[in-house]
């Protein structure tokens, strides 16, 4: 196994306009990667919603790290380490719950408050004139200090090392605003369950392919083309079917997604839909529009629906789509699988059919039933055996490079572009290169 330690041959990993193979296939730049990359930036961990009680709880995995996230009897929400400080057995295995006063490990009963202060130990007597509790053991679980919750969403940074919130993110900010404001009422809530399934291919070919617009009208002629072609001999005047109303954009020309536009900012966030995109053309619904005049006022709410991007990457762990009020996100388990969740919100105040949208797309597209999904399944495990091929190590980002979007923290060019790609890349680099601290 190669060794990737030196920053110089990281940085010989990435070019302007082209990236190595191995970035996607050695099992050491992953582990790197989960260390340098996903530690040292912010990770969606979860929505406040789906903790709206003292006690409540769910677990997932940061950077293959378990956690908790939890809300503590002051009603803040803590992240905590799902690991015991005794053994280190995970004190939690349910994906949800409600826990009460403490967290009780299921090994040796050792307990811990919901902010992972140590509360009890059976038989405390054997640890007298001992160090127990002047080391980590004392201390109970690891309660992360870098969280932060925005419009409901949850953050956290694994590393004491990186940016602050605000400035990692800075105007991408606004997708999660447009989802939140679609609500009446401002506020979101997480409806029902996950939709969770392994992808057999690295972390980045699902991140980089929720804006790479060449490939829709290709990959997606199979399943979004037969629904366009069973609708197309019907009459105009018939009201389209919830299911054509999303599947058929999926194969738009080529031109359709130029015109879309792409945005690309720092630390390697952006999104598509610019000037409009998939999702710009769904059929109204008048209840729906009459309430958020009444909560926004006319022109606020045209703005806010007239806001209707394709997806927007929050680089590296999540992506939203705003006006469909669903997100996926990426829980990475090794160099070549990948489990993505897709989540659906309610928007508050909103009539019911917002919801039945939202559960209707989540099933045809990002579901493990989908048939689009499939269609980009199949794409990304085709990469991750072709990649194995020998002749050529490099994987090709050059389409509509320019040389003058390099050290650009915010810009617009058309839609087919890969800068997407290239700006990821750019964030890859600096946060695998970065130098920790010296004492």
């Amino acid at each position: 196994m190669r060794r990737f330690d030196d920053p110089a041959t990281l940085r010989a990993l990435v070019e302007d306009d082209r990236v190595h193979r191995d970035v996607y296939t050695d099992p050491a730049i992953f582990d790197l990667e989960m260390s340098r990359l996903w530690s040292r930036t912010w990770l969606y961990v979860g929505h406040t919603s789906q903790v709206p009680q003292p006690g409540d709880y769910i677990t997932t995995d940061l950077a293959t790290q378990p956690v908790i996230l939890v809300r503590h009897t002051d009603g803040s929400v803590r992240v905590l380490m799902n690991r015991c400080a005794h053994k280190g057995a995970k004190v939690v295995s349910n994906p949800s719950g409600n826990t009460g006063r403490f967290f009780r490990c299921p090994y040796h009963a050792w307990a811990y408050e919901t902010d992972g202060a140590l509360y009890a130990v059976p038989r405390h007597q054997g640890y007298d004139g001992t160090r127990m509790r002047e080391c980590e053991a004392g201390r109970g679980l690891v309660a992360l200090p870098n969280v932060a919750t925005y419009r409901g969403f949850v953050f956290a940074r694994l590393s004491d090392e990186g940016p602050d919130f605000a400035a990692y993110f800075g105007e991408s900010l606004s997708s999660i605003d447009n989802m939140a404001d679609r609500s009446p009422e401002g506020e979101l809530e997480i409806a029902g369950g996950v939709l969770r399934y392994t992808h057999d291919c690295n972390w980045k070919m699902f991140v980089e392919n929720l804006n790479d617009t060449m490939h829709p009208m290709v990959v997606h002629e199979s399943s979004a083309g037969t629904a366009k072609r069973l609708w197309a001999d019907q009459s105009a005047d018939l009201p389209k079917p919830m299911a054509v109303d999303q599947f058929v954009p999926f194969v738009s020309d080529y031109q359709f997604f130029d015109d879309m536009g792409v945005r690309v900012f720092e630390n390697g966030h952006g999104w598509t839909g610019v000037n409009f995109s998939i999702h710009s053309k769904y059929s109204s619904v008048p209840e729906y529009e009459a309430a958020m005049h009444r909560a926004w006022g006319e022109d606020r709410a045209a703005q806010i629906l007239g806001t209707a991007r394709h997806n927007t990457v929050y680089y590296p762990s999540l992506t939203i789509k705003g006006a469909i009020q669903a997100i996926r996100v990426v829980r990475p388990l090794a160099v070549d699988r990948t489990v993505i969740e897709s989540w659906t919100f309610r928007l508050k105040g909103a009539p019911d059919e917002l919801l039945a949208r939202t559960l209707t797309y989540s099933r045809l597209i990002n579901s493990p039933m989908s048939v689009v999904g499939h269609d980009d399944l199949h794409a990304y495990r085709a990469i991750q055996a072709g990649l194995r091929a020998q002749g050529n190590d490099w994987v090709s980002l050059h389409r509509n490079f320019d040389p003058a979007e390099i050290g650009q923290t915010d810009l617009s060019t058309n839609g087919l572009s890969e800068i997407s790609m290239r700006n990821q890349f750019r964030a890859w680099v600096k946060f695998m290169t970065h130098q920790e601290k010296q004492p």
